[in-house]
């Protein structure tokens, strides 16, 4: 990854690398490798390693702008390049790191290339349909969308289970692997991803800090009714006290929000939603025909789907 996003502008370097050396689960590029061994691949066989490197770089823009959208002022326990430097220089950075996997796609071939452009598209539109289902809709000039359960798990398509359910499919593409496998890991990968997003939705209200250090309630502050909120919602009623508090999103009122939700059983009803979707995930290894040598690979993206739903609590 960091040789990939070396550029004649030494500043331009050091800004690409920035998130790349604070760190990360790298969880995307462990599902490419992870896939491509079922279909006999060495870990670090070539294609497989440049699958990981493009799909982690696609995430990693995605957080450069998303830092920029949230006003986030630091990622990964350091402080975000928007911060550090500016806007501009974040957006732009982002932008270079979507330029470098795309480059790396091309070298792999025209259907590498179609997945990762048709990933990249359901990104953005993913993110945009957040914002249309946001308070602030009206301020960025977007046609407003009623935030409800199918609003939400469309939004979780796009912006977080595409690049996951992706990581698979070039797992299973790359190393060869049966049609009817590599759409069995691609259905693995799509539940995954639906599990990570509900997971990371729980932390958001629950835990004190978020695993990327960024303050709780983000999702509060900016409008945005995740499932935990949508299932308290549909208890209380539009006419509740906590309806009004995530009306008005001050600081205040986030507060008072987040200790309404933290005591509500809606929180455990997401968190099982989460865990709803990591069964529907190992539902899909089952249906796997691999020999019993390849048990630890399976072990390997067992664990990580129960640590996708289960971090939540």
């Amino acid at each position: 990854m960091r040789q990939t996003v070396v550029s004649d502008n030494p500043f331009v370097t050091d800004g690409a690398r920035h998130l790349i050396d604070a760190g990360g689960k790298r969880f995307r590029p462990m599902l490419s490798l992870l896939t491509g061994m079922l279909g006999g691949a060495r870990a670090d066989h070539p294609d497989l390693v440049s699958a990981g490197v493009i799909v982690e770089l696609v995430h990693l823009s995605t957080l450069y702008h998303d830092d920029v959208i949230d006003a986030a002022d630091t990622r990964r326990g350091t402080p975000s390049t928007h911060v550090k430097w500016s806007n501009t220089v974040a957006i732009l950075t982002g932008d270079f790191l979507l330029a470098r996997a795309s480059e790396l796609s091309a070298a792999l071939g025209v259907e590498v290339t179609r997945i990762m452009a048709r990933t990249i598209a359901e990104l953005c539109e993913g993110q945009i349909l957040e914002v249309q289902g946001s308070l602030d809709a009206s301020r960025h000039g977007a046609v407003r969308r009623e935030p409800t359960r199918q609003h939400y798990l469309d939004v979780i398509d796009g912006k977080t289970a595409s690049l996951i359910r992706a990581s698979c499919r070039l797992g299973a593409l790359l190393s060869g692997q049966r049609r009817d496998h590599i759409e069995a890991l691609t259905r693995f990968g799509h539940h995954l991803g639906y599990a990570f997003q509900l997971a990371d939705d729980v932390l958001d209200i629950a835990s004190q800090e978020t695993e990327s250090g960024k303050i709780p309630g983000t999702d509060l502050r900016e409008g945005v009714h995740t499932m935990p909120v949508l299932y308290a919602l549909e208890d209380e009623g539009e006419g509740s006290e906590l309806a009004a508090l995530l009306d008005d999103p001050t600081e205040a009122n986030v507060e008072a929000a987040l200790s309404l939700l933290r005591a509500h059983q809606a929180l455990e009803r997401a968190r099982q939603s989460a865990r709803d979707q990591a069964k529907l995930a190992k539902a899909a290894l089952d249906e796997l025909d691999v020999p019993p040598t390849f048990a630890p690979v399976m072990d390997g993206l067992t664990y990580l789907t129960d640590y996708a739903a289960d971090r939540a609590g």
